[in-house]
């Protein structure tokens, strides 16, 4: 398992999402000193799946001074479980996790996780600072072609999720393909590498099967 967590101050880029059941778990004081703030529910608690979904502070990096800066991410309950989340989107700027991924949550308040099992998609991210639609509409295409989807837009990033089973040969050329015709684009893989240098490969690929 591989642990994701920090305990030092938070600074959190988005809210924590919070809702009735299950979820009171989760919930954290507005006035703590996490600086956590709480915020209406995705939609109506009568709405069973929207109700099990929330949005947990993640470890996106750290700013000049130092601290942390935290990326505010959407999950949902696993079923039959009071302490496990599954990715809903892969992240813009946290790294090593992608859409569909299963995690325990030790500690919300200090985003403490570990990582019980990937789905086995890939998080991809590009970036382009002018007419990132144009971009979008000739990549996306071809990304929901091989079976991927488009997770998040922001005015100059892209966020696909795509399992690597399609191959990471045919995906790259796809994304090579399309980017050249765009100057300035750069994309980059957010759970091959690892974390701490990256440019070592994780190479969870070569064991997913064997995961527990």
């Amino acid at each position: 398992m591989v642990a994701i967590r920090c305990s030092r101050s938070i600074i959190v880029v988005g809210s924590c999402l919070v809702g009735p059941s299950r979820q009171q778990a989760y919930l954290l004081n507005a006035n703590s000193s996490t600086g956590l703030t709480k915020v209406q529910a995705l939609s109506s608690p009568t709405n069973s799946l929207a109700s099990e979904r929330f949005e947990l502070p993640f470890l996106a990096g750290i700013n000049p001074d130092g601290d942390p800066v935290f990326e505010s991410l959407e999950v949902e309950l696993v079923e039959d479980t009071e302490d496990e989340v599954r990715l809903v989107r892969s992240p813009l700027l946290t790294r090593n996790l992608a859409a569909g991924d299963k995690l325990k949550v030790v500690n919300p308040s200090s985003a403490e996780y570990e990582l019980l099992r990937r789905s086995g998609n890939l998080s991809i991210r590009v970036f382009r600072v002018h007419q990132l639609d144009v971009l979008a509409e000739s990549l996306t295409a071809k990304i929901e072609k091989l079976g991927g989807s488009l997770d998040k837009q922001t005015d100059r990033a892209l966020v696909y999720s795509i399992h690597f089973s399609i191959g990471f040969q045919t995906i790259e050329e796809v994304l090579n393909t399309v980017c050249k015709d765009y100057p300035d684009t750069v994309w980059y893989y957010g759970n091959v590498y690892d974390p701490e240098d990256g440019t070592t490969p994780l190479q969870w690929w070569l064991d997913f099967e064997d995961q527990e």
